[in-house]
């Protein structure tokens, strides 16, 4: 859809014909009276666009497991028993000039095959080939789609986090969660729309930072970025009052802001005025539905012990993934769990069974969890890093704490579960090397427009016009993937 400017959109009638008696006025009026006709249900959190979604969708909400650093798919998800036979033998020229490398080892003399440091094995009734480093995941193989022909453009973490939640590699995009919450609104009017929680490997050993672009709002106004849930303290920064601040005395004062801020808005019009008001609002009432909503001291037994004992452990990435359902079934359009701890260069010999150990089980019991309480059919869960790592060692293969691989994205692997996804599914291939995609490719916009598409949201028709392009989460290209939806 293509939209005038927000500002243009929200005029009032009397800042409309008192200020902008104008061929552009008109056609806002228009659509802000189609607006009204509509009769969106003001109760909402966030009312949605016009018109969206285009078409009736398979999916209403969106967890986003996010792998910060890249998981290794030679080791986890890409089954290539044939480079056992290359052990240690140098990648052939022929099969490495086809990549981009990082700068970390485009310099390399050697470059020796590493095939996967633990075994497969088949899972489900599907026959899904998966480590035996991730036996929880395997446990849901049937629900997982898994994507094996990956690529991106991208060979450095903060770029390649940024292309796939905004679009571009280049920091200021809308985020995905930001373009979900804008064209669809949201359920919920005690929570925001988009959340974001945050999680790091105990042991520290990634350090990459987690920006926050990753889940902003870019352009949009500023009501559709992700708020973020901390893991200590307040969860929700400045959403205690000060001490002597009474409830009603809070609403007193909020009421006073308020009016203040209508009549602000009455002579200019400024979307950001409407978003202040709204965000005070929202503030006001998560003060009651955040505490709440944190409290998991009434969830029974049997749930706590399917997410594991780090559960317990405030946040944690097991506890975060039990808040993220939650928060989904309360009403939440968009969820972002982002996890530090992949990115291991030079002891992936050691670090990435702890890795899996912190994050298999609890994404495995999300999508179980989900699915008995009937919600995963609609609900779309994505687990996926910014690229793949590569089948040649970085650093010295004979120092378990010295080696590792890296960073790469001609190829790699991401799953997703329900949302209208076929479940059991192994989709695409990669070549012998595991160096580049050689059946049924899946770019990085191609996944974006797949995502939106069972949102019912056509990814060519959602856009927001700033400096004078219509700008849209896959930018110019991305195609949906039919084969790996119902």
């Amino acid at each position: 859809m293509n939209l005038f400017f927000e500002r243009d959109l929200r005029l009032s009638r009397r800042q409309l014909f008192g200020k902008a008696a104008s061929g552009l006025s008109v056609v806002a009026l228009a659509a802000m009276l189609q607006e009204e006709a509509a009769g969106q249900d003001k109760t909402l959190g966030i009312p949605g666009l016009p018109g969206v979604p285009h078409f009736a969708p398979k999916a209403k909400r969106v967890v986003v497991l996010w792998q910060g650093g890249a998981p290794s798919q030679v080791d986890l998800f890409d089954y290539k028993p044939g480079l056992e036979a290359h052990r240690l033998e140098d990648l052939p020229d022929s099969i490495r000039r086809t990549s981009r490398l990082s700068t970390m080892t485009s310099g390399q003399r050697e470059f020796p095959v590493l095939p996967a440091i633990r075994p497969f094995r088949q899972y489900g009734e599907s026959g899904m080939w998966l480590s035996e480093l991730l036996p929880h995941i395997g446990s849901i193989a049937d629900d997982v789609c898994l994507v094996k022909s990956m690529h991106t453009e991208a060979v450095n973490h903060a770029p390649g986090v940024t292309f796939f939640l905004t679009g571009s590699q280049i920091p200021g995009r809308p985020s995905f969660g930001a373009w979900a919450a804008y064209g669809l609104g949201s359920v919920s009017s005690e929570l925001p729309a988009f959340v974001v929680m945050t999680s790091a490997d105990r042991e520290k050993t990634c350090g990459q930072l987690f920006y926050d672009y990753y889940w902003g709002s870019g352009f949009l106004p500023s009501k559709y970025q992700g708020v973020r849930f901390r893991g200590e303290g307040d969860p929700v920064l400045y959403l205690t009052d000060p001490p002597g601040m009474s409830r009603e005395l809070k609403r007193e004062l909020l009421d006073d802001i308020g009016e203040l801020d209508r009549q602000r808005f009455a002579d200019f019009g400024d979307p950001e005025i409407e978003t202040r008001v709204a965000q005070y609002e929202m503030a006001f009432k998560m003060q009651t539905s955040v505490p709440e909503l944190l409290d998991i001291s009434k969830e029974p037994t049997s749930v706590l012990e399917m997410y594991g004992a780090d559960v317990h452990r405030n946040g944690s990435y097991a506890r975060n993934c039990l808040i993220a359902r939650r928060l989904l079934e309360r009403g939440v359009r968009f969820v972002q769990l982002m996890h530090a701890g992949w990115d291991q260069h030079l002891n992936l010999s050691t670090q990435l069974a702890i890795q899996c150990q912190d994050t298999d089980q609890p994404s495995a019991a999300l999508v179980k969890d989900l699915k008995q309480r009937g919600l995963l059919d609609d609900t779309i869960v994505l687990w996926a890093g910014e690229f793949g790592r590569t089948v040649f060692v970085q650093g010295d293969v004979t120092r378990p704490n010295g080696h590792g691989r890296d960073h790469f994205g001609a190829c790699y692997s991401l799953w997703v579960a329900g949302g209208g996804f076929k479940g059991g599914l192994s989709y695409g291939e990669t070549d012998d090397f595991c160096y580049g995609v050689a059946k049924d490719p899946v770019h990085v916009h191609d996944m974006q427009a797949t995502l939106m598409n069972q949102l019912g949201i056509d990814h060519k028709r959602l856009t927001y016009k700033y400096q004078g392009r219509d700008f849209r989460l896959t930018d110019v290209a991305g195609e949906v993937v039919a084969g790996i939806i119902k």
